[in-house]
């Protein structure tokens, strides 16, 4: 058994391990347990069995407790490492059991609780994770694969946009609720639309239902707004149409990294080395100050929000015409 609950960023994050898992273990029975809203991301892997409970309240502990002890599983990697998970590992029965940090409930542990040096970022120690298993590491890179009917789903909206053969750059410029301290001004992302089209690049505004508001806005001045067209799924196979993204901190970010496409975040209040998209880290853009990274929701008035605010579209622009994404 493989337990990876959430959140989503750490989710996707954690694919290429869990894909290297199963494929450790071919001749084995592999489930995943994950939350609900995770479980649709892993229909496309082949010989993984998924079981889902909720993430929260009474119902996400004792119903999978009830489960595991029902499985008799041998082996469980707990790639969350939180104190539930502890639980469910501790009791699972199971005669080896891989994690993070020391000691119980796991028996397998790498060294340090797999940080090397300044690298603390999930992606590297759940690759040392993998090594004390005898796996080899995973590859650097999401593994999210949409069906067929969700890329041809997405070549359809193209079509209807007539955006097939266009440059097209994805940006999604939101956050969840609770971070807006991960947001770049709208008026920068505004500034930086109208240049990228005035380049012949399209934009495309993406994101769920929390960045609705800031993509009608951002829409009413320039680019396109696809907030809600597509699930996560779709968004990588729409992702591998265009030339790059620019995003957040966000889930998006991450999933975005799955199509292999140019990301290029914009990091504040967190910590880039930690939890930038895999693969991405050259295109991390940050402006350094005292008080980055603060891992503050939302910024205290009296510093301004100068870690995003003072990072200006025309760093950005520079950063895509030095890459070459831009003529």
């Amino acid at each position: 058994m493989i337990i990876k609950l959430g959140a989503l960023g750490d989710i996707i994050i954690a694919t290429p391990h869990i894909k290297r898992i199963v494929e450790g273990y071919p001749e084995d029975e592999v489930w995943l347990l994950t939350a609900p809203g995770f479980a649709g991301l892993f229909a496309g892997y082949p010989n993984l069995q998924v079981k889902s409970f909720p993430r929260k309240g009474i119902q996400s502990l004792f119903p999978p407790l009830g489960w595991i002890r029902s499985q008799g599983f041998q082996m469980v990697f707990d790639l969350q490492g939180s104190d539930r998970s502890k639980t469910m590992v501790a009791l699972s029965g199971a005669a080896r059991r891989y994690g993070l940090g020391p000691g119980f409930p796991y028996t397998h542990c790498p060294p340090n609780k797999g940080i090397v040096g300044k690298d603390a970022h999930s992606f590297s120690r759940l690759n040392r994770l993998l090594e004390t298993t005898g796996l080899p590491p995973a590859q650097a890179g999401p593994y999210l694969e949409a069906s067929d009917e969700q890329r041809q789903k997405v070549k359809d909206w193209l079509a209807e946009k007539r955006l097939l053969g266009r440059e097209i750059a994805l940006i999604h410029a939101g956050s969840s609720a609770r971070w807006e301290s991960k947001r770049w001004a709208a008026a920068h992302f505004i500034t930086l639309g109208t240049i990228l089209e005035q380049q012949g690049v399209v934009v495309i505004w993406v994101g769920g239902s929390e960045d609705a508001e800031l993509n009608q806005t951002l829409s009413q001045n320039i680019g396109m707004d696809a907030t809600g067209d597509f699930s996560l799924l779709e968004l990588v196979a729409l992702a591998r149409h265009a030339r790059f993204a620019v995003t957040t901190d966000s889930a998006p970010m991450h999933a975005i990294a799955a199509a292999a496409i140019p990301v290029y975040a914009l990091f504040g209040p967190t910590d880039w080395r930690r939890s930038h998209a895999v693969g991405q880290q050259q295109r991390v853009l940050v402006h350094p100050v005292a008080c980055s990274p603060c891992y503050l929701p939302e910024c205290p008035p009296r510093n301004a929000h100068r870690c995003l605010a003072q990072l200006q579209p025309g760093e950005v622009l520079a950063r895509l015409r030095q890459d070459g994404m831009l003529g």
